[in-house]
């Protein structure tokens, strides 16, 4: 809509702009500019949705004073012509560092460091709320020249160190005032991360969910410090209580971590802004849902050099995916209604920004939205809107003066006024002289064709298809080009001057060649039409590729969309149902809504799709007990004990290995934490939905659990931290007690004093613990110290629910089944490290025999996907019945995770988490046909096999527009061969 304004509209408040002055003058007469600045004729866009043209604004003391079709003009006032000009809002970036010296780290400590370095201060000293960035703020001249180019007014910087670091100001970009008139706001955000503080090493925390628990406990200490219970001074909970109602900023790295923070938020009532990725469209509708405003860089990853027939075959397609489609994430945010502005984080403000803008535009991101993105939404979400981002009364001077369109590849910037101030960026009445021309020269045809800005010219000449040397300047629109001979051998030049006339296409102006004779010259420019068509052919030769589809998840494999629940009836299969009626031959099952809804022969179904099973073989999914598959990050071994953490934080859904244990008939894995430490974190339990959000993953009402650990890893045996306790066995056992008289004290405190405890989430969980409300999943291998946790379980009151590992269990399986104890062993590992030296593949069915419930886990993502052989191998290892050992992987994990009750069997009313197999299923040759979940197939051989057509043609395709890319001139980037992280119960920091 174009704003309709009445001839002599309003010229308002001009006395009431005055800002009483307070400082003294020493140097000499006090005197104040009173004079208004107005412009006139000018295309002024009010708003990203409101344009007057041939407009008029004025501006005085740094703000503006009036916008209108038509102004009064005061008597004082300095009158500009913008004769067609565009005016726009200067643009606001709310992530910056701008101003602020980086941070610099301790050095010189090699050991291990688990308490704080400073005194008055939080527990952990990667919580910095208390950090101020006024008082480390120092105006950078050169950066700011780059923020002014690019169009930018106002900044939004801060220190950019630790995980909670503290508040940020508002910076406008003036290069002519003081910090007192720069800063706008001393206290305009409070900004997080997920990285720690360099200015401590500090141990805890060393994982992401590490990250998120201590974020929380900061939360709860900080609102129970507000209520006066602390005995102590804390600067940063006061902090932190200090900045609750700014805006709070969240800085990620990568698209889980978004929604990892929005999490978090949402657990205490906090709507983060989320500093994004640039590849939200990947989770396009979980980003919505966060309702969260994000940020977004406008980093787009470069083509890859795929040249190398080699070197190609080490991209995946989720990169060669995220190269194509990266561009059009503003577009695909801007059409789900996600609010977002735009940073030039990663990004030269004054050389990459505004390319990478327009190809944000190229690819379908609405001006309007542009607009809005780069200021009036950032206004919004610093609370300064009507302030900034805006042509309008009131709000400050901060505004671009530009060539045209500003989204238009040929615009320029003319001018950037800040609270004001006007900085030059291009001359603006130079003429533009670009172009081809014929030039007419002593008799003479010669091709001039001038490239280059306008302001800074540069030309070629030819002449019977020979280059001549040539040097062009032109100032004040005086253009000077000094000609070479076309005799090479000769060292003799033409001169050419000329004025030129702005209202003209063509350029004449006096010659003198090279003998000394004077002469005139025409330069005429090649008509328009010629131009635009070398113009058209240039933009055909770099248009944009054809962005691939997104699918489910981004890369190999996903689906285009999520598949559904279906009814279908499998027939005349040999069923395995691990109940009462064993294994059943030429037997049915219906699904329907998710559940198995019959078992039988002859069923029929209305509606279903039949599926003859006749020859194979159908099962209950296969059940992993433990897994570190999907998953982020293993351990948080910072602490000795990390019960605060849970693996439901850091699950990735994008990987990889999920298809394969679906491809190996796995429904269901126990992600557990590592054992980096004797308390370990909370684990999740999920289904293998391939293609779904991390939550949906997660079993609903799942049952809770938790790991704790023995042995070498938990004592630090291969990697010696120096200085955490325990190092020793005996610390082990110490370490037990101890957290668990403190768990008991603080149910005490808890029960005694409700409104006044301090609420502690890591003996909260070890509370549950000791109500029976979470279970223990203990990574064992010696008998003498399952023997010391057993009696501690004891001594404590508490119980253990599985020994996972348990490779010595042969030796205590009667204590074991005395206390209803089950054992999550592997079939045939022996003799990898030392303390499975007594390690024997007939464990399993020894524990077995003694009544204990077994299972056979993988604890390997490898192994995990043929966890059908491994149950098999009991049968050679002891001789464990066809149906037993089939249990191992199936019933019998489902039990040690009180999940047996909707998983595990083949019953009516559990739920169809199925699996089709060619082969009976404890045969090295049995593949999975289909796998299901809740009546949904995840795995279906045959479009297994449709997909790596598609696979392939898909990164063909994209192999093919990288290549136009880099003759086209593009960035590529080399091709890195990247190793997947297997992760295991060791595995430490942030797996990629």
């Amino acid at each position: 809509m174009k704003y309709k304004f009445l001839l002599c509209f309003l010229f308002l408040g001009f006395t009431s702009l005055f800002a009483q002055e307070y400082f003294p003058t020493n140097s000499g007469v006090k005197t104040t500019n009173t004079n208004y600045t107005v412009f006139k004729n000018a295309n002024i866009h009010v708003d990203p949705t409101s344009t007057i043209k041939n407009g008029m604004f004025a501006i005085q003391n740094g703000k503006i004073t009036a916008v209108g079709k038509s102004i009064n003009t005061p008597k004082n006032s300095v009158v500009i012509d913008l004769k067609g000009k565009d005016v726009y809002a200067s643009f606001i970036d709310l992530y910056s560092e701008f101003g602020i010296e980086k941070p610099k780290g301790e050095s010189g400590r090699r050991s291990g460091q688990y308490e704080p370095t400073r005194e008055g201060y939080y527990w952990n000293d990667h919580i910095r709320p208390e950090q101020n960035a006024a008082k480390s703020f120092s105006y950078d001249a050169k950066e700011a020249t780059k923020y002014h180019n690019g169009g930018f007014g106002v900044v939004n910087t801060h220190i950019p160190d630790g995980i909670i670091r503290g508040n940020g100001i508002l910076v406008a970009l003036n290069p002519k005032g003081t910090e007192g008139d720069r800063i706008l706001e001393d206290r305009s955000a409070q900004y997080f991360s997920f990285e720690k503080s360099v200015k401590s090493n500090q141990s805890y925390p060393s994982s992401v969910m590490g990250v998120m628990a201590l974020i929380r406990q900061a939360y709860y200490d900080a609102e129970w410090y507000a209520n006066g219970q602390a005995n102590n001074k804390d600067l940063a909970l006061e902090a932190l209580n200090r900045n609750k109602n700014l805006t709070q900023i969240f800085a990620t790295d990568n698209l889980l971590n978004e929604l990892r923070a929005d999490k978090v938020g949402d657990e205490f009532g906090v709507q983060f802004v989320i500093l994004g990725s640039g590849y939200e469209y990947e989770k396009l509708e979980e980003i919505k849902q966060t309702g969260a405003t994000y940020l977004v860089p406008l980093t787009f990853p470069a083509a890859y050099d795929v040249e190398d027939l080699n070197m190609a075959e080490y991209v995946s397609l989720a990169d060669m995916k995220r190269w194509n489609q990266a561009p059009a994430n503003l577009k695909m945010l801007a059409d789900a209604k996600v609010p977002f502005t735009i940073t030039t984080k990663g990004l030269d403000p004054a050389k990459e920004f505004k390319e990478n803008l327009l190809k944000a535009i190229e690819y379908g991101l609405p001006k309007e939205d542009a607009l809005a993105a780069l200021t009036t939404t950032p206004a919004k979400v610093i609370g300064q809107s009507g302030k900034l981002g805006e042509i309008k009364e009131g709000a400050l001077a901060n505004f671009i003066i530009t060539s045209g369109d500003f989204f238009e590849k040929d615009s320029k910037i003319f001018e950037n006024w800040i609270q004001g101030e006007k900085t030059v960026i291009n001359t603006m009445n130079t003429t533009d002289i670009t172009g081809k021309y014929e030039l007419d020269l002593d008799g003479k045809e010669y091709i001039l064709s001038i490239s280059g800005s306008s302001d800074k010219p540069n030309a070629t000449i030819e002449t019977n298809n020979l280059k001549l040397g040539s040097k062009l300047s032109f100032e004040d629109n005086w253009m000077n080009v000094l000609i070479s001979s076309p005799d090479t051998t000769k060292t003799e030049f033409i001169r050419l001057t000329a004025k030129v006339d702005s209202n003209s296409e063509n350029i004449k102006g006096k010659a003198v060649l090279a003998n000394g004779d004077t002469t005139s010259f025409t330069a005429t420019k090649q008509a328009a039409k010629e131009e635009e068509s070398e113009k058209k052919k240039k933009e055909k030769d770099t248009e944009n590729p054809e962005v691939l589809p997104v699918s489910f998840p981004n890369q190999a494999y996903g689906f285009a969309q999520m598949p559904e629940a279906e009814k279908i009836l499998f027939k005349n299969a040999t069923v395995w149902t691990n109940e009462e009626q064993g294994i059943m031959e030429n037997a049915d099952v219906l699904v329907k809504k998710g559940k198995i809804a019959e078992v039988g022969k002859d069923l029929k179904a209305g509606g279903a799709t039949v599926i003859d099973a006749t020859g194979k073989h159908l099962t209950s999914g296969i059940v992993d007990e433990h897994s570190h598959i999907a998953a982020s990050s293993i351990n948080e071994g910072g602490h000795n004990s990390s019960a605060e953490v849970s693996m439901e934080d850091v699950i990735d859904p994008s990987d990889i290995a999920i298809y394969r244990d679906l491809a190996g008939g796995v429904t269901t894995v126990q992600l557990l934490h590592g054992s980096a430490n004797p308390i370990g974190g909370r684990s999740a339990i999920l289904r293998l939905k391939w293609g779904a959000s991390a939550e949906e993953m997660i079993f609903d009402n799942s049952p809770k659990f938790i790991k704790f650990a023995l042995g070498e890893n938990v004592k630090q045996s291969n990697w010696g931290s120096g200085n955490r306790f325990p190092v020793t066995r005996m610390g082990v056992e110490q370490v037990y007690k101890d957290y668990f008289g403190r768990a008991k004290d603080y149910m005490d405190n808890k029960a005694k004093n409700p409104d006044s405890y301090r609420k502690d989430l890591e003996m909260e969980t070890l509370a549950e613990i000791l109500r029976d409300e979470r279970f223990i999943s203990c990574h064992s291998y010696v008998q003498s110290e399952i023997n010391m946790l057993i009696s501690v379980a004891d001594s404590m009151d508490f119980r253990i629910n599985t020994f996972t590992h348990i490779l010595e269990g042969y030796k205590l399986a009667d204590k074991m089944a005395e206390r209803n104890i089950g054992g999550s062993t592997f079939s045939d590992w022996w003799a990898y490290k030392y303390e499975v030296e007594d390690a024997i593949p007939y464990n399993a069915a020894i524990m077995h025999s003694q009544g204990v419930t077994v299972a056979i886990n993988s604890d390997d993502a490898e192994m995990s996907r043929r966890l059908n052989q491994e149950a098999a191998k009991t049968m050679k290892y002891g001789g464990v019945s066809e149906e037993e050992a089939w249990k191992f992987v199936t019933l019998n994990p489902a039990k040690l995770l009180h999940l047996d009750d909707q998983i595990g069997s083949i019953k009516e009313g559990k739920d169809a988490d199925l699996v089709l197999w060619n082969n009976h299923p404890l045969s090295v040759y049995a593949k999975p046909e289909k796998t299901m979940i809740q009546g949904v197939v995840y795995f279906d051989i045959e479009r297994d096999k449709e997909m790596r057509k598609e696979i392939q043609k898909q990164k063909s395709e994209l192999i093919t527009q990288m290549l136009q890319a880099k003759n086209n001139g593009m960035k590529t980037q080399p091709v890195v061969k990247k190793d997947k992280v297997e992760a295991h119960c060791d595995t430490m920091g942030t797996i990629q």
